[in-house]
């Protein structure tokens, strides 16, 4: 994959991520940075700050030195690109900004990070204003929790996003039922046919959908054919509860859904025959599948999911698989 915007954004709020300490936010709350929306801008809005912006702001510095943001991400994961955007900030963006990240277990608290062994990932990179800046990063098989926005001397910043791969921690998945298709336990969408209006990725967010915007909906489709996606789970497993979740989307529903599986010899199997669903609900389906490594999920004719939930045991191989891949890239 080349975009690698079209991966998820492992530090926006939504997944759990969080701005836990910053320099200074004199004119916008650092918590603006991991807003999921795009940034927005009304003119002439004064507080008693001055302009208000959707983003994060500091004061005009007048001491040496730099300001910064810290951020927990909300799932650890590879970093394969950071995404800098100074939308609507013109005349106080930072001229120049740079990206550390670090590997930290458990809940440490801002000082306990700051003598992490923080690693660049971006080196100090010029900027322009009202601009989306993609930017490579360094280190791409490392695991990571938390990244640093460091910016030279002081400035603006609409919006962070930490584009990247999860990669769960195995204590909160082995010997246990868990979501197979989750976000957050290492499960991604591999491909799908259309992704006019949401991204599939948002099928496995974790809670619920509050608005149809938050599942993913394909365009109407014209050519009697039918959309469908193909989800990679977070680790084989047997799959023993199906949920499709059709929450909020009342009148571009999926008429009818199929779940078909790639088992782990490379066979496929419908797991789930195509079923009838109804507009803004839930629905659960018992199952009893072989080990199962990718499924897919055909709806049709076309419309809209908001969630999709594979519940089940991990493998007793992929249960040691995840402990390898987790001691690995997490103690480089």
């Amino acid at each position: 994959m080349t975009d690698v915007t079209a991966l998820p954004d492992l530090a926006v709020r939504t997944l759990g991520g969080s701005v836990v300490a910053a320099s200074d936010e004199s004119f916008a709350e650092k918590e603006n940075l991991l807003n999921p929306w795009r940034p927005a801008f009304r003119p002439e809005t004064f507080g008693p700050k001055g302009q208000l912006y959707d983003g994060w702001e500091t004061a005009r510095r007048r001491t040496p030195g730099h300001d910064w943001a810290l951020i927990r991400l909300g799932l650890p994961g590879r970093i394969h690109g950071i995404v800098i955007d100074t939308a609507w900030f013109k005349g106080n963006y930072p001229p120049h900004a740079s990206v550390e990240a670090c590997f930290a277990d458990g809940y440490p608290t801002p000082a306990e990070l700051d003598a992490a062994d923080w690693l660049e990932i971006v080196p100090k990179t010029p900027l322009q204003g009202d601009t989306t800046h993609t930017l490579p990063t360094a280190e791409p098989e490392r695991v990571f929790t938390h990244v640093r926005l460091n910016v030279f001397p002081d400035g603006g910043i609409a919006r962070l996003r930490v584009h990247g791969r999860v990669v769960p921690n195995p204590a909160y998945l082995t010997g246990l039922t868990v979501d197979l298709a989750a976000l957050e336990n290492g499960a991604h969408v591999l491909d799908c046919s259309d992704r006019f209006y949401s991204s599939p990725d948002n099928m496995l967010f974790p809670g619920l959908a509050r608005t149809q915007a938050e599942g993913w909906e394909t365009a109407r489709r014209r050519d009697g054919g039918n959309d469908w996606a193909e989800i990679a789970l977070a680790a084989p497993g047997t799959i023993e509860l199906a949920e499709i979740d059709t929450t909020n989307l009342k009148f571009n529903a999926p008429a009818e859904a199929q779940l078909t599986a790639t088992t782990t010899k490379g066979d496929h199997a419908v797991i789930l025959q195509r079923t009838r669903l109804q507009p803004d609900t839930r629905h659960h389906y018992r199952l009893k599948t072989p080990e199962v490594a990718k499924v897919r999920l055909d709806i049709y004719p076309d419309g809209g999911i908001a969630r999709l939930r594979l519940w089940g045991p991990l493998t007793p191989k992929a249960e040691q698989a995840l402990i390898t891949q987790w001691n690995t890239h997490t103690r480089k």
